[in-house]
């Protein structure tokens, strides 16, 4: 039988551990704390393990990981992933055009949709989207779907006042 993974006990107490998991909003990390709390207070990596409900191979990757960085070991790390087709800048940048929006007098539209967008996006930084992609780029970038009322060029504000206050 292998020998068990020693906890370092010189970072946190079984208590601090209970404490912290109470409060802790990432349900995978509060388990692993609460196991690793067990295992301190004498229960065998199995048990400990079958108690929160996680696998004793992942106990014993979690004590190792515990160990090597303390709390922050606990925590689900970054998965890898397609990288983004745009850098942050260009992001930065298309988030600035959507903001100025298009000139009705230029550009011959009110509003963007997603395939001027992705023409724009295209024709700037050399970069294909698919609407639906563009989508997301948007919704990153911390926009809605939904599309302002266009205001035509000539409406008169006076007018509209006047009619009002008429009503």
């Amino acid at each position: 039988m292998a020998a068990r993974t020693a906890i370092r006990e010189d970072l946190h107490t079984s208590g601090d551990l209970r404490r912290r998991a109470r409060s802790e909003r990432v349900p995978r990390a509060a388990r692993r704390m609460l196991g690793i709390a067990n295992a301190m207070d004498g229960m065998s990596f199995t048990d400990a393990a079958r108690v929160v409900g996680i696998e004793r191979q992942s106990l014993g990757d979690a004590v190792k990981r515990y160990n090597a960085e303390g709390l922050a070991g606990l925590y689900d790390r970054p998965k890898p992933g397609r990288s983004r087709k745009l850098a942050a800048s260009q992001e930065a940048e298309l988030g600035e055009i959507i903001i100025e929006g298009p000139d009705p007098e230029v550009d011959g539209i009110s509003a963007y949709t997603l395939e001027d967008l992705t023409e724009i996006v295209e024709s700037r930084f050399g970069v294909a989207y698919h609407p639906s992609s563009m989508s997301r780029v948007v919704r990153r970038l911390g926009f809605s779907h939904q599309k302002a009322r266009p205001h035509h060029p000539e409406k008169d504000e006076a007018a509209q006042a006047a009619f009002r206050g008429a009503c």
